[in-house]
């Protein structure tokens, strides 16, 4: 239950137990789980928390409760979980969710629905719930889950209260770049070690920053090299997906240091203090959103140089 998490997560605990306590619950929350493993588990414990009609908060008090033993049984209509079908997930799997959500709750109260990896809506998916959110139900919440907020379209970080979760056992001083990246990028072990083991993962780490540093220095004529800074390495869907994701890491970290002063993922070097120098606040997030908006591209089997081409031309305008 929720005070499993009383410790580790003491701010985004008190914060969740009192939005309950004062009935200030949110239509729609977003837990950025920042490499805390236990991120989905937590955001489940809210759910069962928001659903038990005691709302008790630990398993002691909860022993006899019936919404919460039949969600532990994965068979309790008022809660639906949505995760990836594949690489993504699909508008089909929200529209299915939005139907089973047009019937009033069985027992009069509150619906929820969480959606894990929440990164993976492909575009229209990503629409559809973005609709869902404008136009909350009453007693319709949802909980989305993923480790990077920056992953999400600004739209739909807008319209979620941000439970900001903070890791409680990552060391980056002991770790390798490509650790400290696939912590950062995954929020499931499988993953992280599949993207740590996969060797080819350490080249395309280089050619991203490779390409966003030329790009910084060069502007459009970067688009004269993309042979050498790109397609050399990053060739396949999948790679081109974590090269994006990794991308969108680096540009996250630069607005770190920016508004923070510290890096929290790649090592402070004189190329990200001149990309820090010469990009305003605006522009890096400008930059954050471009990248976001053609890495949904991907998913349509869109044309890898047109796709290139986009991303230096509109990453240019921003420059200009």
């Amino acid at each position: 239950m929720l005070d499993d998490y009383a410790l580790e997560q003491s701010v985004a605990y008190k914060i969740l137990f009192n939005s309950v306590k004062k009935n200030k619950i949110s239509h729609a929350y977003l837990f950025e789980t920042n490499n805390y493993q236990k991120g989905f588990d937590m955001a489940l414990s809210f759910g069962k928390y928001l659903l038990c009609k005691n709302h008790f908060v630990n398993n002691e008090k909860c022993d006899n409760c019936v919404q919460c033993i039949n969600i532990d049984k994965h068979d309790f209509p008022e809660l639906r979980i949505i995760d990836s079908d594949g690489l993504w997930i699909k508008k089909e799997q929200l529209d299915n969710l939005q139907k089973e959500f047009s019937k009033k709750a069985i027992n009069g109260g509150n619906q929820v629905y969480i959606i894990n990896h929440a990164e993976k809506l492909n575009a229209q998916a990503a629409n559809s719930i973005l609709k869902f959110l404008e136009e909350p139900e009453p007693n319709i919440i949802a909980i989305l889950v993923t480790n990077n907020k920056y992953s999400l379209l600004d739209t739909i970080i807008s319209r979620c209260q941000i439970i900001s979760l903070k890791d409680t056992k990552l060391e980056v001083s002991n770790m390798s770049n490509i650790e400290n990246i696939a912590y950062h990028l995954f929020n499931n072990k499988e993953e992280v070690m599949n993207f740590i083991q996969y060797t080819k993962n350490e080249n395309i780490i280089n050619k991203v920053l490779e390409f966003v540093i030329y790009f910084e220095k060069n502007g459009l004529s970067t688009m004269l090299f993309t042979n050498k800074l790109w397609y050399s390495v990053i060739k396949e869907k999948d790679d081109i997906i974590n090269a994006f994701s990794i991308m969108l890491l680096f540009y996250k970290d630069i607005l770190n240091y920016k508004l923070k002063g510290v890096t929290e993922i790649f090592e402070l070097n004189t190329e990200i203090e001149y990309i820090k120098n010469n990009n305003t606040d605006k522009q890096l997030c400008d930059k954050i959103n471009v990248v976001l908006r053609n890495k949904e591209k991907i998913k349509f089997n869109i044309n890898t140089f047109l796709l290139m081409d986009s991303l230096i031309i509109e990453m240019g305008k921003i420059n200009d």
